[in-house]
């Protein structure tokens, strides 16, 4: 079922692409996703994080064309709120313990069905929300029992441009890719 994906191309299976087309929110995970999962504290205990600009852009794209960002994550972390402000990601969850209660919530407050919910995750932790999306994607480095179980595959890995590829896929799938690149080009 899961498929390789390339950053050129659409969702590698037509479940994936057509699976992709239908998102109107696409929550991600933190930790070995938008970072490479490496934790990194100071001396005196504050964590440090490190993100890709490219996953941020690819974020902000999908927000252009209409498509609701979340980020549901078990850990805390002032870092992750101040991305998630930057980015203009309005729904964040943090500290979550039960991720498919999270994301119960959040559909509940967009409207949004589960169907046209996307979900990239790494882990174990991720595993059942993931389930209760129509669209479930992973980095490359996700755990292998991730991997098995998702719809699409980036070719990179978490904290080194997945997200961005899963948001253009999400974009190509969409038909709305090329006009971005356009304007990007200034066409």
């Amino acid at each position: 079922m899961t498929q390789k994906s390339s950053p050129a191309a659409l969702p590698a299976t037509a479940s994936a692409a057509e699976r992709a087309s239908r998102i109107k929110l696409m929550v991600f995970d933190i930790d070995g996703v938008f970072t490479d999962g490496s934790l990194y504290f100071t001396a005196e205990g504050d964590a440090m994080k490190s993100f890709n600009s490219l996953d941020g852009h690819g974020v902000k794209l999908l927000q252009t064309v209409g498509v609701q960002t979340a980020i549901i994550t078990g850990r805390k972390s002032g870092i992750v709120a101040a991305r998630a402000k930057e980015l203009g990601v309005t729904h964040l969850y943090q500290g979550v313990a039960d991720k498919t209660e999270a994301l119960a919530e959040l559909l509940a407050a967009t409207g949004i069905a589960a169907a046209e919910c996307g979900y990239m995750g790494d882990d174990w932790p991720d595993l059942a929300v993931m389930r209760r999306c129509g669209f479930a994607a992973a980095p490359a480095n996700a755990h292998p029992e991730v991997i098995q179980r998702v719809h699409w595959v980036a070719e990179a890995r978490g904290g080194h441009g997945a997200v961005r590829e899963v948001c253009d896929a999400i974009l190509r799938a969409q038909h709305r890719y090329d006009a971005l690149l356009a304007a990007a080009l200034g066409d």
